[in-house]
């Protein structure tokens, strides 16, 4: 695996602790704002990993892969505990 890889496939296990967190943690009433709390981070590490590499090439591509991985993730979590 690359270590462009390592920096998207970083931000989806965020994405999945998260989840899981947030599944085991907070109240149904909360697990909303909590999963938008983790999107939020995960676009920032996401930001800052695909900064910190310093490379131009195929950066919205790995942007786009780690954001969109992780909304997948998110969403099936929001499915999950809205169960």
């Amino acid at each position: 695996m690359s270590w462009h890889w390592k920096t998207i496939a970083t931000v989806w296990v965020l994405a999945i602790v998260g989840a899981v967190l947030t599944a085991i943690l907070a109240t149904p009433a909360s697990a909303i704002g909590w999963i938008g709390l983790t999107l939020a981070l995960c676009t920032l590490v996401t930001l800052g990993l695909q900064i910190a590499t310093g490379t131009k090439e195929g950066y919205v591509k790995r942007v786009t892969m780690s954001i969109t991985g992780a909304i997948v993730i998110l969403v099936v979590a929001t499915i999950v505990v809205s169960l």
